[in-house]
């Protein structure tokens, strides 16, 4: 299906309650919000950040941003071919060009994407005006609406915001994995009183809070909800990972019989195991997980 109706969602998104004695020993209980249900494409965080970004265009191209694994610019690239408009991805990493193309940017190529690979300075530069408008004439896309890397704007933290109001009344915490944070800005502003959100980002910097901040900032006029970061589960960075994180997503998936994506989601559950197992949560908390991917081949 092509069109308007090929981004119709799955709304709500499905909530599962997991049985795992590393929370139950603790009077815990576990939820799964499976936005990677949301959608067949579009998964998860994507379809709620894509979607008003691309109405925001208008029918003109999309133009968007990200590194060589981009969950992004694989549901940026789906969303092209679903609707006919025509998208550019601009690829973090000149010494890519000429290589041979890794999975996730086969499929973004193979859904009509044209990849356009720059340096890691000019990339690191990119939201400057003068930086940006040179990306744009190279890659001939001057007329293009521009999505900005992770999808995170004020549109994008606007169709977040109905994650949260989804969970209302149903949970104590919500936590999720951060890459650019919009997701975590709109969570937080649409939980209820009295519930609060965690961002676990999935790459070193300890810049997200900041980069949250200014996103509700833009969004709503300032910080809104109760959400804070822990900042300790990145496992080296985007994109990396470590035996110790695929062997912990595994034995998930063995106990639970759910395919874990290792680059957000295992460093989000990871995150919640250890907490459990600290005493970060009082007895009787209901703590829940978003899923916002599906694993990848080379997971």
């Amino acid at each position: 299906m092509t069109g308007p109706d090929s981004l119709a969602p799955r709304l709500p998104s499905p909530l599962h309650e997991i049985r795992d004695e590393r929370f139950e020993r603790h009077g815990l209980r576990l939820l799964l919000k499976r936005d990677d249900l949301i959608h067949p494409e579009l998964i998860g965080n994507k379809w709620r950040k894509l979607v008003p970004n691309i109405a925001a265009a208008g029918g003109r191209p999309l133009v968007t941003f990200g590194g060589a694994w981009s969950n992004h610019l694989r549901a940026t690239a789906a969303a092209g071919r679903l609707l006919g408009l025509p998208t550019t991805g601009v690829v973090r990493g000149e010494e890519l060009a000429g290589r041979p193309l890794n999975p996730s940017l086969a499929r973004c190529a193979a859904h009509g994407m044209r990849l356009q690979f720059v340096d890691r300075s000019t990339y690191r530069r990119k939201t400057e005006p003068e930086t940006l408008a040179a990306v744009l004439r190279a890659a001939d896309a001057e007329e293009a609406y521009v999505v900005p890397e992770g999808g995170s704007n004020s549109a994008a933290v606007h169709g977040c915001r109905a994650l949260g109001e989804e969970l209302r009344g149903h949970t104590d915490v919500v936590a999720v994995a951060c890459g650019t944070g919009g997701t975590l800005a709109g969570l937080a502003a649409g939980l209820a009183p009295g519930q609060s959100a965690l961002g676990v980002p999935v790459l070193r910097g300890g810049f997200l809070e900041g980069d949250t901040e200014a996103l509700q900032e833009r969004a709503f006029g300032g910080r809104t909800g109760d959400w804070s970061l822990d900042e300790r589960f990145h496992f080296g960075g985007y994109a990396r990972t470590t035996p110790e994180l695929h062997a912990f997503a595994r034995d998930f998936e063995d106990r639970h019989g759910l395919p874990v994506e290792r680059l957000y989601v295992a460093k989000l559950l990871y995150a919640l195991v250890t907490r459990a197992e600290e005493g970060a949560y009082a007895r009787g908390t209901t703590i829940t997980a978003v899923v916002t991917g599906r694993p990848f081949p080379e997971d």
